[in-house]
């Protein structure tokens, strides 16, 4: 019987699998076929590599699944630098660039520089929401990672958040919801399953309470999971007090968004009872380690994860390192009890950047981790630099001082996107230049009121 014949194969590498089991493989021989993990092994001594049409030999190259980042919103590379340091998220704070002022155009070049900003980085799936997303999706896939989108679903006008008028709109609401749907009908599924759709519920103090409910009945009839922020500020948790008499949990729950097909970003301004609430709901936490640390505040991810909850991890806005975040992670964590623990290491953190969140993508039994018959995502970092040397722990190196731009190879489905740190679709001086062009005109415009 014939020796099988790869589409690629990559030998000499250390190989931290992902799996349930943690499995590392040491100067792993992968094959990949048709997109797909086809072979994942130790290299025999002695032994010629299998027969592929391309071999890659990466000695001293640590390969790890590809981070599923699992809230972004790569418009907001727009106000990076300065949003972090104003204390609120964009769209609540005046006198900045925000979505409703940006054009189609304008979307589309900012979009693309923050999805290559991941794929450079070693995510291979982004969930993102922001506004143009008819434009901006298919714009980002085109870089060659995995999209899910959605424009924010909201009915609140957001012209006047920031200045502190809430003002809900029936045809807002209609609008949002309808082009989240008209996008799932569109795109759902496309580019060989590349791209897909979650129903992004902006906030609950965005949603007036009967558009929440809209939302749930939709999310319902068409199967698709809901993405939303929850208790991501005070302003968000007095609005809802002021308005429903609940708290934002108490409030998803009653319309019927708080359960396992969740994906809430923050969960910073939590009650114990709120904690309760959503652990028995088994919603699936995004984590934003870094974003939140950096606006002062810390979700109780110990006291989530003990009550039921999935944690995940995000990047949010203004960056996208997800190795940075993954360490943002395991800091908090330890800070929050005060103590290194057993239950909270760089594999607790790894697996939130991986596996978790295919979990709350709804595709776990696809990507997440290094296995075979699963989808081919995978990213090489080089370990051949002094701050990764020596790698006694791949691991440890890994969370506790790797940096995104240690990555050089990522691929995606079996096509490789990046190779030698840069990427192979697309013209990255280009999409830099157009999306500086396009930032700089929003905050001309912004400034000027």
């Amino acid at each position: 019987m014939p020796e099988p014949l790869y589409d690629l194969v990559i030998t000499g590498a250390t190989v931290l699998t992902g799996a349930p089991d943690n499995r590392t493989i040491a100067d792993a021989v992968i094959g990949i076929s048709a997109g797909r993990l086809a072979l994942i092994a130790p290299a025999e001594a002695g032994a010629a590599p299998p027969r592929a049409r391309r071999t890659l030999h990466l000695p001293g190259r640590v390969i790890t699944p590809g981070f599923t980042n699992i809230h972004t919103h790569a418009n907001l590379s727009m106000v990076r630098g300065v949003a972090e340091d104003l204390g609120f998220a964009p769209a609540y704070t005046p006198g900045i660039p925000q979505g409703h002022m940006v054009t189609p155009d304008e979307a589309y070049a900012i979009a693309r520089l923050g999805a290559l900003e991941a794929l450079l980085f070693g995510s291979t799936l982004i969930n993102d929401t922001f506004v143009h997303p008819e434009v901006v999706t298919p714009a980002m896939a085109e870089i060659g990672l995995r999209v899910w989108s959605c424009g924010r679903i909201h009915d609140v006008d957001f012209s006047g958040v920031s200045v502190g008028r809430w003002e809900h709109v029936d045809a807002i609401g209609d609008v949002t919801l309808q082009s989240a749907l008209d996008l799932a009908a569109r795109y759902e599924g496309k580019s060989n399953g590349r791209i897909g759709v979650q129903l992004a519920a902006h906030a609950p103090d965005t949603c007036s309470t009967p558009f929440l409910r809209r939302i749930a009945q939709a999310a319902r009839d068409t199967g698709l999971r809901v993405t939303t922020h929850l208790s991501q500020s005070k302003v968000e948790v007095a609005r809802i007090r002021e308005r429903d008499g609940k708290s934002p949990p108490e409030l998803l729950e009653e319309v019927g968004l708080l359960n396992e097909r969740l994906l809430a970003a923050h969960c910073i301004h939590v009650s114990e009872g709120d904690i309760a609430r959503i652990g028995r709901a088994g919603i699936h936490v995004a984590h934003i380690a870094k974003g939140n640390a950096t606006g002062a505040t810390i979700a109780p991810t110990h006291k989530l994860r003990a009550a039921g909850a999935k944690l995940t991890l995000g990047t949010d806005n203004m960056h996208a390192d997800m190795v940075e975040t993954m360490r943002w992670a395991l800091a908090v964590g330890r800070i929050q009890v005060g103590a290194v623990t057993e239950d909270w290491q760089p594999s607790t953190v790894f697996e939130m950047a991986t596996l978790g969140g295919a979990r709350a993508m709804g595709l776990e039994d696809q990507i997440g981790s290094l296995e075979i018959g699963k989808r081919a995502d995978l990213v090489a970092f080089d370990f051949r630099r002094p701050h990764l040397t020596p790698a006694t722990n791949p691991l440890g190196n890994l969370v506790h001082v790797a940096h995104g731009r240690d990555v050089e190879l990522v691929i995606v489905d079996g096509d490789v996107v990046v190779e030698g740190g840069a990427p192979t679709k697309v013209d990255e001086a280009a999409i830099r230049r157009d999306a500086e062009a396009a930032i700089a005109a929003l905050w001309t415009r912004a400034r000027a009121g």
